[in-house]
């Protein structure tokens, strides 16, 4: 199933489904009101929800419409985002001049999840001297989740799997990051991609709890870079079992990846700024490619192995407040 919000007067929208190809959609509000109610009882419903996809599959539905589509989650309870690509990792440690962080642990931290941006929503800034940087990475989103939930259990648990650009204001990150006590000013709301999907949806693109899709990156229309999830150190499931080891999760808790990163990033490019500055920084001395600018253009698209796109596509523009 691919599951979409279109917006209404309401702060979480209202619930749909969309046809394989994406151009068809089919209304969910009899089964529930919203995706966070949806998958509060995502056991109950799933049997109604599956019936509807039956039906856009048979070639029912009324066209997509082009305007008004959110985030699938417009808010939700908690936003945990990791950092599992240890590519990535190292080469910003580069950037921020930092100390390797000598941990065998996911990295983890609490973002702002009161808000996410929609697929083509304009993308508002105070200052570009804030270094505005994109990050590109998929999500997972779980059912309740009791705590001490194993790696094996956590598998289970997630039922739909996202593409989200983490915004993130570069300039300001090393200040919090010193602190010792996580961001606040430099992570501010992130961006959906319009569908969250089943993991069945992706077939093989889905293996051992990762997102095995290239993640297709344009700035201002030149292609950034195409990195592949498969590169996760630690999968889907292990980032939901690190982050339920003392709490149980709520239902409607979206896992980030982190920024995808691979080891041949030569080939493939990087999925955000900083990181193309930390490869700049190795090879030439110092960074050469500035961050993002008000009128900057991202375009973000996951791809399967077979040229499909499941997620849709992320296309926003940054403004001036």
């Amino acid at each position: 199933m691919r599951l979409f919000t279109y917006k209404d007067d309401s702060p979480d929208g209202a619930l749909a489904l969309v046809s394989a190809d994406g151009k068809r959609m089919i209304d969910a509000q009899s089964v529930a009101p919203s995706l966070l109610e949806a998958i509060s009882d995502w056991e109950n419903l799933r049997a109604d929800l599956s019936k509807l996809a039956e039906q856009l599959d048979a070639g029912e539905g009324q066209p997509l419409p082009a305007t008004g589509i959110s985030a699938p989650l417009p808010r939700s309870w908690q936003w945990l985002d990791g950092s599992a690509f240890s590519t990535h990792g190292e080469l910003m440690q580069i950037a921020f001049k930092l100390p390797p962080i000598e941990s065998d642990r996911p990295l983890m931290y609490q973002g702002m999840s009161d808000r996410f941006y929609g697929p083509c929503d304009d993308i508002p800034f105070l200052d570009m001297a804030h270094g505005i940087d994109f990050e590109g990475e998929f999500g997972v989103i779980v059912d309740f989740v009791p705590m001490g939930t194993s790696a094996r259990e956590a598998l289970d648990h997630i039922k739909l799997v996202v593409q989200i650009n983490d915004w993130s204001l570069r300039a300001i990150a090393p200040i919090e990051m010193k602190t010792g006590f996580g961001w606040v000013q430099a992570k501010p709301a992130c961006s959906m991609a319009p569908f969250a999907v089943t993991p069945d949806e992706l077939g093989e693109g889905w293996r051992d709890g990762r997102v095995c899709l290239d993640l297709e990156i344009d700035w201002n229309g030149k292609r950034f870079g195409a990195a592949n999830g498969r590169a996760m150190d630690f999968g889907f499931h292990e980032l939901v079992a690190h982050a339920a080891a003392t709490r149980d999760l709520v239902a409607g808790t979206i896992i980030g990846s982190g920024t995808v990163s691979n080891r041949n990033y030569a080939e493939v490019g990087s999925s955000c700024i900083s990181e193309r500055r930390a490869i700049e920084i190795i090879a030439e001395g110092e960074a050469s490619t500035p961050f993002m600018t008000f009128g900057d253009s991202i375009r973000m698209e996951g791809r399967t192995a077979d040229g499909r796109s499941p997620f849709g596509v992320i296309e926003q523009k940054v403004v001036s407040l």
